[in-house]
């Protein structure tokens, strides 16, 4: 051919990508992939074409990455392939601890960056983005170009540096820009007080669930001598989820012992948890809403089945899939929907929710108040201390 092809670097390119793929494929389908040549031929023939016609070189690596993440990401929403830098910020929030710029981002739509709430103290805060803010642009890249996963990467950082964000805000209809600078981010995923203007209410929220978020509520109730207040009010608005096991010791503390959530895998095989730390029994309200989501739900439903506590405020995402992270070397990984989890009494709430005992939303342009420092709040929060009241 006139085009000067590398006929052998192109076809021994091609076949090591294509003995990868194929080694990767063959684990995940069994022999299924020895009886379909035909898009195993079509697999080659691009790569081949990528070598030999590609204006420029591209790296068999580079390939056999963007292979996997196209693999992974046919599957559904929430399995995705994290290359180096994305598996650093999955493992460091995970952790609860890295650079950045202080927001918890909503992983319940993956297709969208929202700001499920700013981390008090960080850029985030101080530059005045609010809950429900959705971020357009990193710098010069569009997220909607981009994973979920790429963009938080990205928003990630060196403390010092600087990142501009573009923003959508819903509730104003506005659009804006803010420069920040990034801070050491330390994610306290649970906080307590007492409620302002009633001494015999504790106030505990729970911001999203961190490997220590567990250990991290046992000590805010020791901290706040729990046994020294009527009752209290968990507020799980906002809260997007994270680390199963952490939401499991966290349900076990507000449920009498027993099981707490069942986990099924594929083939049908049921791995029920019960409960693994001692039961807090004192009258307790749930505030949830529409961005409670995953862990936040094990959590919710265990505590509506066993009837325990009261659900406030509006029914929960419905999200009943556990995704299992697999380091595939030292620098990257793939997170595959693995698992769906039933309540205890064995309801399947995908994408159905959970629907709260008493009903309440918020009015219009009306924010919810998270911790707040004085008597004033949102009416979910105000409903949720009015049954309280009745219950103590």
């Amino acid at each position: 051919m006139s085009n000067g092809i590398n006929w052998k670097r192109a076809i021994k390119q091609a076949v090591a990508v294509g003995l990868i793929l194929l080694a990767g494929l063959s684990f995940l389908l069994g022999g299924l992939i020895l009886t379909n040549y035909d898009n195993l031929g079509r697999l080659l023939r691009v790569v081949y074409l990528i070598d030999s016609q590609y204006l420029t070189d591209t790296p068999a690596a580079k390939l056999i990455d963007g292979a996997i993440e196209g693999m992974v990401g046919s599957l559904d929403q929430y399995s995705s392939f994290q290359d180096a830098e994305e598996n650093k910020a999955l493992m460091d929030s995970i952790k609860g601890t890295f650079g950045g710029i202080g927001v918890h981002i909503s992983t319940a739509d993956p297709t969208q960056l929202v700001i499920m709430r700013p981390i008090k103290g960080s850029p985030a805060e101080r530059a005045g983005l609010e809950a429900g803010d959705i971020i357009l642009k990193i710098d010069n890249t569009d997220v909607s170009t981009i994973s979920q996963d790429r963009a938080i990467a990205i928003l990630r950082g060196e403390p010092g540096t600087k990142v501009t964000v573009g923003i959508y805000r819903p509730k104003t209809k506005q659009d804006f820009s803010v420069s920040l600078i990034r801070d050491n981010i330390s994610v306290p995923t649970v906080e307590g007080m007492a409620l302002p203007g009633n001494k015999d209410i504790a106030l505990i929220d729970i911001s999203s669930f961190s490997v220590q978020t567990g250990d991290d509520l046992e000590k805010v109730f020791k901290d706040l001598k729990i046994e020294q207040y009527k009752g209290f009010i968990l507020d799980l608005r906002y809260n997007y989820g994270g680390e199963v096991n952490a939401a499991i010791k966290v349900a076990s503390l507000l449920v009498p012992q027993g099981d707490i959530v069942h986990i099924v895998d594929k083939y049908g095989r049921t791995d029920t948890k019960k409960s693994t730390a001692k039961y807090i029994n004192k009258p307790f309200v749930v505030l949830t809403n529409e961005y409670s989501a995953s862990s936040a739900e094990i959590v919710a439903g265990a505590i509506k089945d066993y009837g325990s506590g009261t659900l406030v405020g509006t029914k929960t995402f419905g999200k009943g899939v556990v995704q299992t992270v697999f380091p595939l070397d030292n620098n990257t990984s793939v997170r595959l929907t693995t698992d769906k989890y039933l309540t205890p009494k064995k309801n399947d709430i995908h994408k159905k929710g959970i629907e709260p005992d008493v009903k309440v939303e918020l009015k219009e342009g009306e924010k919810a108040t998270i911790l707040p420092q004085k008597p004033v709040f949102d009416s979910q929060l105000s409903k949720a201390v009015e049954i309280l009241l009745k219950k103590i």
